[in-house]
């Protein structure tokens, strides 16, 4: 049986493993990796930046919540929004599931996944949207990619939505550590994942465990590898 206190960090309901960096929280033992990668950045001219750290289970049902019951905005690939009237509560799962993980199977919840910008790129009056333009030729973060492009391995980190592979669309923006996120993510499977959800009013609650094997397989277990 796995460990259930890594069950728990795997699916965002504990912040033992947690400390603070630049405002927010990430898990301990990626901080020594995080600052070198920092610091070769900043050598290289581009200030990075912390959009995102650790997100907890209930934080991620907000979200979750909010966009299948229509208060917050669902966007597609061509970063559209997405009208969910008439979509059965499936639909929705998958709609939502290209950009927002479920609670309890977002990666920022294991503190070892962060979306990164470099502030010192964008102009006075541009303000960040984390969306793939701003990343593609032409966008603020251009050169700042393809920095990362050359680098992130280097300091033992990676992109797990480098490319949309029929789950997750692509985030150029979300890095992840290689070591301590692998072990981390082993624990996030459909057993834990399921438990998690039962314990919360998470809406679309019953699809949701109807489905949860394909769901997982889809969009949580589905990621680039390092």
């Amino acid at each position: 049986m796995m460990d259930e206190h890594l069950a728990s960090i795997a699916c965002g309901l504990t912040q033992t493993h947690l400390c603070e960096y630049q405002g927010q929280l990430l898990h301990r033992d990626i901080i020594d990796d995080l600052v070198c990668l920092t610091q070769h950045a900043k050598d290289a001219g581009f200030t990075l930046s912390i959009a995102s750290g650790y997100r907890n289970f209930e934080r991620q049902m907000l979200i979750w919540n909010n966009k299948f019951l229509g208060k917050r905005t669902v966007l597609n690939k061509q970063n559209a929004p997405v009208n969910l009237t008439g979509f059965d509560d499936l639909e929705k799962c998958h709609a939502i599931m290209l950009f927002s993980a479920l609670p309890g199977g977002s990666r920022h919840h294991f503190g070892t996944d962060l979306d990164i910008y470099a502030i010192n790129s964008l102009q006075d009056n541009q303000k960040l949207q984390l969306e793939p333009w701003e990343y593609a030729k032409g966008g603020p973060f251009y050169d700042f990619n393809c920095w990362l492009d050359s680098n992130l391995a280097k300091f033992g980190f990676y992109r797990p939505y480098a490319r949309f592979n029929g789950g997750v669309a692509a985030e150029p923006w979300h890095i992840s550590h290689v070591k301590v996120s692998s072990y981390i993510s082993q624990a996030q499977n459909v057993d834990n994942l399921q438990s998690a959800i039962q314990l919360f009013d998470v809406a679309g609650k019953q699809t949701i465990l109807a489905n949860i094997s394909q769901l997982h397989s889809q969009y949580i277990n589905n990621t680039c590898s390092p």
